[in-house]
């Protein structure tokens, strides 16, 4: 069985550009207290959305988990 890998905000460097949720509403939001939340989703790492937003984050915040 294959583990999944789900992408995680470091919210210390994340300046809440919306890059992300740009690229992929589906799978970040803006959470009540104005941070950078992953939506839970089933899978993650082959959805291109979620992919070019990993790449095009401006300050490198997103990394896998």
């Amino acid at each position: 069985m294959r583990i999944q890998k789900k992408p995680v905000v470091d919210l210390g460097c994340c300046n809440q550009c919306g890059v992300c949720i740009d690229l992929a509403p589906h799978a970040f939001e803006i959470n009540d207290a104005g941070y950078v939340d992953v939506r839970p989703l089933d899978r993650y790492e082959d959805d291109e959305d979620i992919l070019e937003a990993v790449k095009n984050c401006p300050q490198d915040c997103i990394s896998w988990e």
